[in-house]
């Protein structure tokens, strides 16, 4: 990339594939929602550097789902980096699957200026997520080796409250631990989570916190129990990334 250019990510999240290209999830064709997601990821202009997908994948957790999920993205042929969400319980398959080029396993990547962590936040069978003392480790030993570079940190479960009791109460377990290792590194520009089907912006000590729509169906901001959005469709969000830390953001309905 040259210098003084945008680094672009699409960042696709909480897909909930199936095998079955018919079944549905509340009610939503979640293969479905997901091709019209991709249709309109190709409409952008200009076309994204990376994508980032950040969890619950797949709403089965089998094989085939991954295979699916793979054979859309392929074409694009755009480098993707991926985090597990909750629904994603198959790790063997995930990792087999989605380690082929265009994907990438690689949970620390630098481009455009910018260093870009993804950190697991996955609990066997659980719904809420949690950081492993391991990863918060290697999230300050990654943030202390460049302390010059503006970082994005991307996990699935929502490390900050936003709003709404029920899904406030499966977010990340330890944020507190997280956020004690975010508030020692200033380079931190971004968290960018999944997981809440809805768009979320927040700032913490000069942090931006962004959550994400899914690419099938939203949830209702601000609400004690789970209520879908039947105004909104499947959505993703882009980010334009500039070198001197600077950044703009926006969702895009499809």
């Amino acid at each position: 990339m040259a210098p003084g250019m945008t680094l672009r990510i699409a960042q696709l999240t909480d897909t909930h594939l199936f095998a079955d290209p018919s079944q549905t999830m509340l009610g939503c064709a979640t293969n479905q929602t997901f091709q019209r997601a991709i249709a309109k990821l190709q409409t952008l202009t200009p076309r994204p550097d990376l994508l980032l997908l950040t969890g619950d994948l797949s709403q089965d957790d089998s094989e085939a789902s991954y295979e699916y999920l793979y054979a859309n993205l392929a074409p694009l042929n755009i480098p993707t980096y991926w985090l597990p969400g909750n629904h994603d319980q198959n790790l063997e398959a995930l990792f087999e699957i989605l380690s082929e080029p265009p994907c990438s396993p690689s949970k620390a990547i630098q481009q455009g200026g910018w260093q870009i962590l993804l950190l697991g936040t996955m609990l066997p069978q659980q719904v809420q997520g949690r950081l492993a003392q391991e990863a918060l480790a290697w999230l300050d030993e990654q943030l202390q080796a460049e302390p010059s570079l503006p970082t994005l940190v991307a996990l699935h479960h929502h490390p900050v409250a936003i709003g709404s009791a029920w899904m406030d109460g499966i977010g990340l377990e330890n944020a507190e631990e997280f956020l004690a290792v975010c508030d020692r590194h200033l380079q931190i520009k971004l968290v960018l989570n999944g997981h809440i089907h809805q768009a979320f912006e927040g700032d913490r000590n000069g942090v931006t916190f962004l959550g994400s729509p899914s690419t099938c169906f939203q949830c209702k901001a601000q609400q004690q129990v789970m209520v879908m959005d039947e105004s909104r469709g499947p959505g993703f969000r882009v980010l334009d990334l500039q070198a001197d830390g600077r950044f703009s953001t926006e969702v895009v309905w499809a």
